[in-house]
């Protein structure tokens, strides 16, 4: 015991007491503010490897983003990236950030299901379906279930089987040899469920968009719940995004 207590002392609690409020270190990129400050566009533009970043008016789009920062590395006074991590949203156009724009990025309760709270607001099964990711995400979803962020504690878990989830977390880009295992998995999953992506490269395809390798032609038949944007998404920016998704906050 007293070893214990003397990891305490050292290292402090390690639970996370409020998953919502909870502070993360300065060095996390979480949600970037873009000032009205004036640049060379076409520079600014050209930094980005995955055309995240759109001119007139500036704007990132969270959901191409990787959160390498090099944009605000080179323009400091432009860009800076936030510690704000409560970044999910269920509208993909939401994840657009424009200059001169401070907002929150939020789920819209308007837009959501109707079936989504009667059904799931207490208990929400998914299983996690890894189409082609580099287990980035992967790992930021099984630290989501870990004793310091216990996400279990809000009815939320992964499963085995599809037959036993209420919907699917997708990762990675979905390349051609996980289409049809994604499709298989899908289909297997009994009504009502969801669609959740996790990670810039679920969400758009990353670094890899474009490639003759993937086949993303699943997300052009189903409408998605909701987007988990981060390269890779963070625990606090998952466990969020799905509480908010399922439920209304008190």
């Amino acid at each position: 015991m007293f070893n214990n207590l003397k990891i305490v002392y050292h290292q402090g609690k390690q639970y996370i007491r409020n998953t919502a409020t909870t502070k993360v270190p300065g060095i996390f990129r979480g949600r970037p503010v873009i000032s009205t400050e004036k640049v060379n566009e076409t520079e600014l533009i050209g930094l980005c490897p995955v055309n995240a970043i759109s001119a007139n008016p500036v704007s990132i789009d969270m959901g191409k983003c990787t959160f390498c920062g090099e944009c605000a590395k080179q323009f400091p006074n432009k860009i800076r990236f936030t510690s704000e991590y409560k970044i999910a949203t269920n509208e993909r156009a939401r994840l657009i950030v424009k200059e001169g724009e401070d907002k929150l990025v939020e789920v819209n309760p308007k837009t959501v299901r109707s079936d989504i709270h009667r059904v799931f607001g207490n208990s929400l099964k998914l299983r996690q379906v890894s189409a082609g990711g580099d287990n980035s995400c992967e790992w930021e979803l099984n630290a989501s279930n870990n004793v310091q962020f216990d996400m279990g504690r809000y009815g939320i878990e992964f499963v085995a089987s599809p037959r036993h989830a209420d919907g699917i977390a997708i990762t990675g880009p979905i390349t051609e040899n996980m289409a049809e295992a994604l499709q298989i998995c899908y289909d297997a999953v009994p009504e009502p469920k969801i669609i959740v992506l996790v990670g810039t490269d679920a969400i758009s395809g990353g670094i890899h968009a474009g490639s003759s390798s993937l086949n993303r032609s699943f997300l052009d038949k189903y409408p998605v719940d909701l987007y988990i944007p981060g390269n890779p998404a963070h625990p606090l920016t998952i466990i969020n995004g799905l509480v908010d998704l399922t439920r209304k906050r008190k």
